[in-house]
């Protein structure tokens, strides 16, 4: 299962781990098929560690899942970690408050581990992590200029035979 993340900065392909993860991917794949992330920027860019979005607030305090209630809880497994640049992980408020945001990590980010649920990677498209991390932030990590998510794209779809 994948979905493409088409950004200002270019294209990233994820993968997801939807067995592994099955909430949280259903989550953000409702999300992503009503439009939710279109237009959402980057709030939050910082070097060495993560970008995060997902807020269409666009200030980092906004946001909510696919349900009723506004969170869901974690589902975090040992053998899912922030091991590498590209990692994909719901951004959340404390423990089993995730909604709508998430970021992507710049490193291995060790110290997240059983923090926040990993729930995908990106397989192609790091070059376009590379330009986002280069982009030219404020003292609060916030871009300069809005980076934006255009549209997603969902490669296949197994929510749709979820329902």
């Amino acid at each position: 299962m994948s979905v493409t993340l088409h950004t200002d900065v270019g294209d990233m392909k994820v993968e997801l781990f939807c067995e592994e993860c099955p909430k949280t991917c259903y989550n953000f794949l409702a999300l992503c098929a009503s439009d939710y992330y279109n237009g959402c920027v980057f709030h939050r860019n910082v070097r060495g560690f993560l970008a995060q979005t997902g807020d269409p607030t666009g200030t980092g305090k906004g946001g909510s899942s696919c349900w009723e209630q506004r969170y869901f809880p974690d589902e975090i497994h040992e053998n899912l970690k922030h091991s590498r640049r590209g990692i994909l992980s719901m951004a959340n408020s404390g423990a089993n408050k995730n909604s709508s945001q998430f970021f992507f990590t710049y490193a291995e980010q060790a110290k997240l581990d059983g923090k926040y649920t990993v729930f995908g990677h990106v397989i192609h498209g790091l070059e376009a992590l590379d330009d986002l991390e280069k982009v030219p932030v404020d003292e609060k990590h916030k871009p300069v200029t809005d980076i934006k998510i255009r549209r997603v794209t969902i490669h296949a779809n197994p929510i749709a035979e979820w329902g």
